[in-house]
């Protein structure tokens, strides 16, 4: 498993009975995880400190419990890059931590290329990878099908003085097969579907069904000198096998790179986080 550990600003302090107990820069919250299936060594819900619960309906979603008052949003720290946070519906705040695996790898084979890098980042909800594949110097095209996750992208961008990436508002597979219409042409693929959603003609998406055809689809906007193929996945079940064999089947087995994705816990525990799968060429 790779883990994320070179936060400061971030950490899961505690895990158990469902939950995570997380402190992001100086605010502390508790949030639901499906992969913790141990029990806690206490009551995380009375843990020192806490500013925030989010609690499950029985009916389905759920609410923040506030137990402090804290911002609206705030903004934390990796490396020299700034995110805003903000505690959003169905348990988000804006920014998957345990992505700062990706990040690094991608930051250093986009800089080790020593050419102009084209990244085409599908699915990519708050723009963390965008911003970080555009300070590493990559020409980034940003796609993501909500208007809202899209302006807290551009959000971050600003936060790190990043205004050349370009902002789509898009279905990403309609977006694809535009691009194949029109020739254009990536370096690297970032990808980080959903395991279910709904288009906005009725389509749905289910990432079991959807994900190998998704990615041959993809296969014909990678340009003819490719850099790498990276795809995230947090859907239960799959594993980073799986992922091995959608990428190598479609670019070839050579040189991927496919594990779990973690956090280190100050319990002790290591609190799973999905899945990547990263297929790399020669730069």
């Amino acid at each position: 498993m790779k883990l994320a550990e070179n936060w400061t600003d971030y950490k899961v302090l505690a895990t158990g009975d469902g939950e995570k107990l997380e402190k992001w820069g100086n605010i502390i919250l508790l949030r639901p995880d499906p992969q913790v299936i141990w029990h806690a060594k206490c009551d995380l819900s009375k843990a020192k400190g806490l500013d925030a619960h989010y609690k499950r309906e029985s009916t389905g979603g759920g609410y923040w419990k506030y137990i402090n008052i804290i911002p609206e949003e705030w903004i934390i720290s990796w490396q020299n890059f700034k995110f805003s946070i903000k505690p959003m519906g169905f348990k988000h705040t804006g920014l998957f931590p345990e992505q700062a695996v990706n990040w690094a790898d991608m930051t250093k084979l986009i800089k080790n290329a020593k050419r102009e890098i084209k990244v085409l980042n599908l699915f990519a909800y708050t723009g963390g990878a965008s911003v970080v594949c555009a300070k590493a110097g990559a020409k980034v095209t940003h796609v993501d099908a909500s208007k809202g996750m899209v302006e807290r992208a551009k959000e971050n961008a600003k936060l790190n003085n990043i205004d050349s990436i370009r902002f789509i508002v898009d279905d990403c597979k309609k977006f694809i097969e535009r691009e194949i219409r029109r020739g254009n042409k990536y370096d690297a693929i970032i990808m980080d579907p959903p395991s279910y959603g709904r288009g906005t003609s009725g389509e749905t998406w289910k990432l079991e069904d959807n994900l190998f055809d998704f990615v041959s689809l993809c296969k014909e906007v990678l340009s003819d000198k490719p850099l790498f193929v990276l795809i995230s996945s947090y859907t239960t079940g799959l594993q980073p096998g799986v992922l091995t064999n959608v990428l190598g089947l479609n670019f070839g087995y050579s040189n991927i790179d496919a594990d779990e994705i973690g956090l280190p816990c100050e319990d002790g525990t290591i609190l799973p986080c999905g899945a990547r799968g990263l297929k790399y060429f020669s730069a």
